[in-house]
Parts: structure tokens; sequence; C-alpha cells
């Protein structure tokens, strides 16, 4: 038995039935009203139990909402813990996983200090944070798993101690039986194949996707049947596939320390499909697995039931009597409602002094206003309300508040007070963290402006990315560049050519065609430390890959509440080029879906240079998306291109002008900049230019505005679809700030159709924006103003 002492043994039984009843108990409290939703762990005990016996410090986790008896075990988390995430209590510290952001089941261990600063990785045993999304969870495992084989095949890398010993980590991860018919599940398990990287993979297999059998799921209805091609042999790499049941304990241990071992010392990624689990509350809260299990298979679950299981193993191996495992199991009953109890009246505490002081200003307002019976019948609700949460007391101070609109007594003044107070307060608990609070946030980074000299050539634009990432390369050794044909050939663009062959391989790595895996590879490899560069070929190909960037990357600072980060940086290219799939700009689909990352959108190669060094410098998450058709043109090259840095959230005024400010980025600046000469030549219309250069942040010191203030008139001008982007930058100005007041014409917009675009030069030009457009509708704003001087081109 792998060495186990009988009170090892008894230990993992004494979990397992602490977590069975934390799963019960969560369940009674959901429907207590108590907490909104649960989902539990219940079935999945004694296999997680063996899985934290192989699992080290320094080692990860990239699980699903089911690990709660693993993340017992492996020592960070407490049952406190676990019943402050189901109460959503907001204090760090009684919830370090989410800080009461995320709904139970969902872990996470802080990666970081309090003040942004990595933490001992290879002191902690870590847990990427979760999320619901089913398999979403394994991208994010593939880099967490390829760091390791950085950290041990690339020697530049043995100074980073805090983060691994020579690549020793194993990244553990977990998916239900259902999940591994997502498309990314085989996507993960494919490329880590390819990789050999050391990933240790368990499907918990209880037979149901929710409701849905593994006969509608899984051919042959076994994921370890199904995925025999991936099987080694002694001639060709591949994984090692183990089949075990969830509720034979030794065979479990075995199954895992061998297979951890494996993967640890070889970098072997390993399936080990967990068989004839259950799931004895069914799905979640939202409903009985009774609707859908037939008598005989709930019948069957309690009988193969993996505690009920290991309890008779223990006894007929004289292990321990029926006596002593009775009082086990009365010590977890009673222990877990204890720490229930204690951990519900520490959430109620947390609410109190806000509670109590809004119910004491009410009857202060009451007694001064004219309105005193409708204000005491609000504070009667109020003190009535059964487990009254912060929202309810703000709701009915601002109720109040309505009611002494006009009476200006002093109880009204303490309200607004106790408003904005908490106010602030909550915007702390629930609105903070989305970037970086760090010194190394990106807006904090400086600006550093490009030299030149008389003698500086002009190059082509690949020619200066290029020097930019053999700079990088050269002076930061955790930097690493992966994609689509980004290693032999130096990307479709050639920004990286020849640097695979200066830095080697393991920095400059072709991938295979697999989007969603390349950004995962790129957070886990973040997430340990190293500073990715993941490029997505074209910005078409975003989709394949937004619920990973959205979901995951880009949430995860703020569901942690600055507990985990992710730098890395997304590199890729568009708004226009040729055709339907090769010209995109859908920045209002990046805008929506990835607050949390810098989104930058530089018009020429220097630009994106400064903005590579500025983020590399910062602590955050970057999509860049480089002018695709600006490789070929020519620029300076910079004497300081190692050094230059642009500074996030501010615009570059590209042409002074004082009849209207027309706002752009990227591949527009050029058009918009050529519109703007013709109108002053031609027709006497002088335009200011601005580049925003990043979309998120916006604007960060109003520069627009100020131009606005100038000229009275605005123009936004992108690539993007009607309603889009340039509506985005629109709403950012003219209502963030407040540029309407300063308007003597109506702002316009100026967009792509709302199709794709047509092959073609006459399919691009009669599909996005154009210099004649432009010009066209700066001259119609004119006309209006002055129809005498600027009368109608066209009627």
């Amino acid at each position: 038995m792998s060495g186990l002492t009988k009170e090892d043994i008894l230990r993992d039984y004494r979990l397992a039935c602490e977590s069975r009843q934390a799963s019960l108990l969560g369940r009674k409290e959901v429907f207590a009203g108590k907490a909104k939703f649960g989902i539990f762990g219940d079935g999945k005990e004694i296999a997680q139990l063996t899985m934290a016996r192989a699992f080290q410090k320094g080692d990860w986790r990239s699980g699903y909402y089911r690990d709660q008896t693993f993340m017992i075990a492996i020592g960070e988390l407490t049952w406190h813990e676990y019943f402050a995430q189901l109460y959503a209590h907001t204090d760090v510290e009684a919830e370090p996983s989410s800080a009461g952001r995320m709904m139970n089941g969902h872990f996470a261990t802080r990666s970081l200090h309090a003040d942004g600063s990595w933490k001992n990785l290879l002191e902690i045993r870590n847990s990427s944070s979760d999320i619901s999304p089913t398999g979403a969870q394994m991208p994010r495992l593939l880099g967490l798993a390829y760091a390791s084989k950085l950290y041990r095949q690339n020697p530049d890398l043995q100074h980073l101690t805090n983060f691994s010993i020579q690549g020793n980590e194993v990244a553990f991860g977990t998916i239900g039986n259902g999940a591994t018919a997502e498309g990314v599940f085989w996507e993960t398990m494919n490329a880590a194949g390819v990789l050999q990287v050391p990933m240790l993979v368990s499907v918990w297999d209880d037979g149901y996707g929710i409701s849905v059998p593994n006969a509608y799921q899984i051919t042959k209805e076994e994921i370890s049947k199904l995925m025999s091609g991936f099987q080694r042999t002694e001639t060709e790499p591949g994984l090692e596939i183990i089949r075990v049941n969830g509720w034979d304990y030794p065979a479990l241990l075995d199954a895992y320390l061998s297979a951890a071992e494996l993967s640890r010392k070889e970098h072997v990624p390993v399936l080990l499909h967990v068989a004839e689990m259950t799931q004895p509350q069914g799905h979640s809260t939202s409903g009985s697995h009774e609707r859908y299990k037939t008598k005989e298979r709930l019948a069957w679950e309690t009988e193969y039931d993996c505690i009920r299981k290991m309890r008779e193993w223990i006894i007929s191996n004289d292990i321990a009597s029926e006596y002593e495992l009775q009082e086990i199991e009365n010590q977890a009953k009673e222990y877990l409602k204890q720490v229930r109890s204690e951990t519900w009246e520490a959430f109620v505490a947390s609410m109190k002094p806000d509670y109590e002081e809004a119910l004491r200003l009410l009857e202060k307002a009451a007694h001064e206003s004219r309105r005193a019976a409708e204000i005491l019948a609000l504070r009667e609700s109020l003190a009535k309300t059964l487990n009254p949460i912060r929202s309810d007391a703000t709701a009915t101070i601002k109720k109040a508040l309505r009611l002494l609109k006009d009476d200006f007594v002093p109880s009204r003044t303490q309200l607004i007070a106790w408003l904005q107070r908490t106010e602030q307060e909550n915007a702390e608990r629930y609105n903070s963290h989305l970037y970086s609070h760090s010194d190394e946030a990106a807006i904090k980074i400086a600006e550093v402006k490009p030299v030149y000299t008389e003698t500086s050539p002009l190059m082509d634009g690949w020619q200066i990315i290029r020097a930019c990432f053999d700079a990088i390369l050269t002076r930061d050794s955790r930097v690493f560049a992966i994609g689509e044909d980004v290693g032999m050939i130096g990307d479709v663009n050639q920004g990286f050519s020849g640097l695979q062959k200066k830095h080697g391989e393991l920095r400059v790595t072709d991938t295979g065609i697999r989007e969603t895996t390349i950004i995962g590879q790129g957070i886990g490899a973040a997430l340990r430390g190293l500073r990715p560069i993941t490029e997505i070929q074209y910005v078409d190909y975003i989709p394949f890959a937004i619920q990973t960037l959205s979901d995951d990357l880009a949430s995860l600072h703020y569901r942690t509440k600055g507990g985990q980060k992710a730098p890395v940086i997304i590199r890729t290219r568009g708004h226009r080029l040729e055709g339907v799939f090769h010209s995109g700009s859908p920045m209002s689909l990046i805008l929506s879906s990835l607050r949390g990352l810098n989104v930058i959108v530089p018009r020429n190669f220097t630009q994106a240079s400064g903005f590579y060094n500025t983020i590399l410098k910062s602590d955050e998450p970057a999509l860049v998306v480089e002018p695709l058709n600006a490789y070929r043109l020519k620029e300076r090259m910079p004497e300081n291109i190692d050094e230059i840095c642009v500074p996030v959230g501010v615009p570059e005024i590209l042409r002074k002008g004082s009849d209207i400010t027309i706002v752009t980025y990227g591949a527009m600046c050029r058009i918009v900049l050529e519109a703007a000469r013709q109108l002053f030549d031609t027709v006497g219309i002088d335009v200011e230019v601005i580049d925003v250069q990043t979309l998120l942040p916006f604007d960060i010191h109003k520069i627009i505005l100020q131009s606005v203030q100038k000229t009275n008139r605005v123009i936004f001008a992108d690539e993007d679809v009607p309603g889009g982007a340039s509506a985005f930058m629109m709403d950012q100005v003219l209502v963030g700030q407040n540029a309407y007041r300063w308007l003597d014409s109506a702002p316009k917009t100026i967009a792509a159709q709302p199709h794709r675009p047509a092959y073609t030069t006459d399919g691009d030009y009669f599909s996005k924006p154009n210099i004649e457009m432009v010009f066209d509708m700066a001259y119609e704003i004119m006309h209006d103003v002055d129809p005498k001087r600027f009368p109608a081109l066209y009627q």
C-alpha cells in the first residue's frame, strides 16, 4: 500500500467523510436561502484523496468545480473557506480563492503578494483559478505543463528558483467525462502528446454529463477506449493511458503515484480515466438526478459509493474496526455543522455594522422628516428582511433619499455619507482588480521616445519589428514566442525571421494549427513566471480562442481579486488585406469580450515595438493587433529599438487642425491622413487627426476632449462593422469625457459595411472605409455649417 500507515488511511477516510458532509450541508444551505447556488464534489472523494498524495509543492492544478476534497487534502483549502465561498464572503482572508466573486467549487491559490509581486510558488501546492465553462480548464493546463518543459530544457531559466526546480513540476488536470466531448479537450490532449509535457489528466467518469449519459457523449462510451490510439509505444511517443475505478482506494493510490512519477521524471503526459464514479446528489442544486437515472442505476450508485467501498475495504483488511469508523463519521458530521455555523456567523458579522447603521439612520430620518411614516415603513421592511445582504441596505437607503429629496434634515446628509462610503467600499469588493494595481501596471510604464540620427536607415516594417523581437529575446530569457509558422520561417510576415536559428527552438517555436491551445500554452506559462508571446496568425482567427481569452485570461486578475496574473501577449495582425477571411477587424467582439486585457492597435511597427517593450515591463496581458498591410511600408529604424516604450491609453495627434477632429487607429491612420491632406489642399478644411493607439485603456488623459473643445466637431473612424468600435470610441468621448457639450455639429462615425469585406481591390474599396469616404463625411459636416463656402458635391 505504498507505505501508508493506518493513520494515513484513516486521515483520508476522515477527509472523505468531512467532504461528503460539506456537500450535503452545502446543498441544504442553498435550499435554506443562505446561498444562491451549489455544485459539489460528492462521489469523487476517494480518487481526489489519492491524487493529492501524488501532488507535491510546486505542482499545479487546473481543474473544475468538483475538486473540493482534493483542495482540502493538499492543505490549500479549509472548510471555513469552503463555506465562505458558498456564502460569497468578500473578505479575501475569509475566502482567498476569489473574495466572494466566484460561486462555490471554484478554487485558486494566491500566487501574488498584496502588492502584486510573486510569491515563491515552490512553497505552494498551486491551483490555477477555476472557471465554469466545461473543458475550459484544458488549454491553461497545457501551458502549466509546458512551462516545466521550458524550465527543464532551457538552462537560462535555472535562476528562476521561485518558480521551478529543473522542470520537475507536474500539471494535474481534472475534467468530467461529459466535457471530454468538447473540442478543446482533444486539442489539448493532442498538443500534450506532440509536446511531451508533464501533464496528468484525470477524467472523473460518473457516466453522465448532467442528464446525458455517455452513450450520447463518447464513442464506445469510455474515454480510455476512445483514446487508445494516443497510447505511447516503445517506438512512438504519445500518452500513457490508465483506467481505474473511482471506488478502489488501493488501485487509485497505485495509479496516481506511478502516473505522477512517470510524468515528473520523463515528462510523459498521462490520461487517468477514473471510471465507475457516482454523483449522489446529482449535478447541482438546480435539480434531482432521480429525474433521469433509473432505479437500477441509483441502486448501483448506492452500492458503489466510493466512501462506502473504502469503508468495506478498511474493515475487510482489518485496518480499523466498525466502531472506529463510526466515530470518524460522527465526528465529521458534528465538525462540519460547527464549521458551517461559525462561517455563517462570520459572514453575517462582516455586513452587520453597515446594516445596523442604516437602520439607525433611517430611524433618525423618520423622526426628522415630514414623511416619517413612509421612511419608517422602509426601515421596518429592511429590519424584517431574512438574511439581509449589502444590496438590501443600499436599495433601502436610496429609496429613503428619494423621499428626502426636498427635506434637508441632518439625517439626509448622514444617509448620503453612508451611501457614498459604502458605494466606494462595495466598488472595492465587487469591481476592483480588473487590471493590475501593482507598480508594474501597464499605465504606469513611462514613455521612452524613439531616437533617430541622420544615418538612421529606412527599412520595411517587418524589419523594424524583427529587430524589436531580437532585442527582447536577447535581454529576457523568460520570453518565448509560439505560433503557427513562427519558428522556422519566422512567421508569415517575417517578424521572427532568423530568430529561431539565433535564439533556439525553445525560444521561437512552431505550433500546430490550434489557436485555443496556443493561447492556453501562453496563459499557463505566464502563471508560472514566464513571458510568452503567443501568435494568432490573423485577427480573423481570434474567434477560435475567444472563450479562453475572455472567460479565462481576461477575467483572471479580477476573479482572483489580484491573487493570480498571467501577463501573456497575444500577437496578431489584421484590419485589411484581401477577402472575406483575411481582412477582418472584429474590434467590437474584442472590446466586449476582453475587458481585463490591454487592446493595442498600433499604426506602424515603430509604435508596435514600443508597445511590446511597454507590456513586457508591465505585469498585465495584452492583445496587439499589428497593421497587416504595413509590413512592407518603410519606416526609419530607431537607434534605441530595444528601449522605446509607448504609453498605453495615450492618443497621439498625428496632424493638427482647427475644423474637425477625426479619431481613428491602426491601418485607418494612413487613410485618414491622406484624406485630411486632400481636404486641406483642395477645399481648405483643416482636420485634426488623432490615433487612439490603444482601445483598452482608452485616452486616460482626455486628449480627444481637448481637441473637440477646439474644433467643436468630431468623426470616429475605423474598419469594424457599424455600431462597433467606432460607436465604442464615440461613447468613450461623448459620454465618458462629456465632449457632447462642446459640439456644434452632430458627431459622425465611419465604419465598414455590415458584411465581411469582399475580395480584390474593388471588394476592399466598396466594403471598407476609403479616402473618399472620409473626405465626403468631413465635407458633408462643413457643408451643413457653411453651405455657401462648401456647396454640395454630388447634387
